[in-house]
């Protein structure tokens, strides 16, 4: 079945070039576009799209007001396309808010002629976002947290000094929590991390497939929402528990090993090695080097996401002895990641969503 797309955008220019992408796939259909949000809540009641492709920043109505009128009024898929810079990352983790299910970076700012080098991504994400259950977005959800567990906010702003001294209290840690998740995953993550208790007795790593400039953005919102520390990983940073780092955008996080001060310690470390299944950072990338260091005493959990990353690494941690969870298909945005799992018998746990933070805890 064609999947019918509504391009939303300020500039014609990049009206044109999107909707050009898009049809050029048989299986995808432009059926109209909108020069702001204005046009674009109507067209969405009057055309019922499958998916809608809509701009952040635009005149009249703005992208986010409008993806708020489009999830309460007629709900639809939507894909964001944001601008690279820090206003653009922020904007996008509210969209997730309001119930975008994906988002698109455009490559050079707000007219991004050279768009067609992520042509495909695109035409992807709009075939993912077609399938997406809009009922497990839970849309403009207040997330309530405990006053025991929040942070206050002296404790959420407190810099970051170098990892050998920072937060002493921390000690290194011999149980990993290893975490993979892709499209809906920031909303997945902010039901996961933030129900986590301060004295978890492991480490976590977390890898969401965000572009460079986001996974920032991210971890701070999730910062300050836990009781954990939620940063996004450095090169060279120390193992911690009850720390959470999180890959940054275009690299793939590594666990190696190394002597400092006299005794081995496992450290964080980054590249830039070729995407595998056309991401990076990539789940596999990190499972794969955390099976022949902690073995058994790894809990890998996939969450939310097109595609098969992790599958191979939750493997790999299997044969080491490690367990794993996959998120049920009925809290899924998209089911596919988790399906990956499933279906090749890996899983320990099978649970929705809202049950994922206590089976870590079960677990761990």
């Amino acid at each position: 079945m064609t999947i019918r797309v509504l391009v939303v955008d300020d500039s014609a220019l990049m009206r044109k070039i999107i909707s050009d992408i898009l049809n050029s796939d048989p299986d995808i259909k432009v059926i109209d576009t909108a020069r702001n949000g204005q046009v674009a809540v109507e067209k969405v009641e009057q055309l019922r799209p499958d998916v809608v492709t809509l701009d952040h920043e635009m005149p009249v109505l703005d992208g986010l007001h409008a993806l708020g009128y489009i999830m309460s009024e007629c709900p639809t898929p939507v894909i964001m396309l944001s601008a690279a810079d820090e206003k653009g990352a922020e904007l996008t983790l509210n969209a997730f808010e309001y119930g975008a299910v994906d988002f698109i970076q455009k490559p050079s700012g707000t007219i991004s002629r050279d768009i067609e080098q992520i042509a495909q991504e695109i035409r992807s994400k709009v075939k993912a976002a077609a399938k997406a259950q809009l009922k497990n977005l839970h849309f403009m959800e207040e997330h309530v947290i405990s006053s025991d567990t929040r942070k206050t906010h002296s404790d959420r702003q407190k810099p970051i000094s170098n990892p050998l001294r920072s937060n002493p209290r921390r000690v290194m840690t011999k149980k990993i929590l290893a975490i993979g998740s892709s499209t809906g995953g920031p909303r997945a993550l902010e039901q996961v991390i933030p129900k986590l208790p301060q004295d978890l007795r492991a480490a976590v790593l977390v890898v969401q497939h965000m572009p460079a400039g986001f996974t920032a953005s991210l971890a701070q919102r999730l910062n300050s929402q836990s009781a954990l520390e939620v940063r996004e990983a450095k090169d060279g940073d120390l193992i911690r528990e009850g720390v959470v780092l999180i890959a940054p955008g275009d690299y793939h996080m590594e666990v190696i090993q190394k002597m400092i001060d006299g005794k081995t310690v496992e450290v964080i470390s980054l590249n830039k090695e070729p995407r595998e299944l056309g991401v990076r950072p990539c789940v596999n990338v990190l499972f794969r080097t955390l099976a022949p260091i902690y073995g058994a005493n790894i809990l890998s959990v996939i969450l939310t996401g097109m595609g098969m990353d992790g599958a191979e690494g939750v493997e790999i941690i299997k044969n080491a002895g490690g367990k794993a969870i996959a998120e049920d298909e009925r809290s899924c945005v998209v089911y596919g990641m988790p399906k990956a799992i499933v279906d090749r018998g890996l899983a320990d746990r099978i649970v929705p969503l809202e049950m994922i933070a206590t089976t870590i805890q079960q677990l761990i």
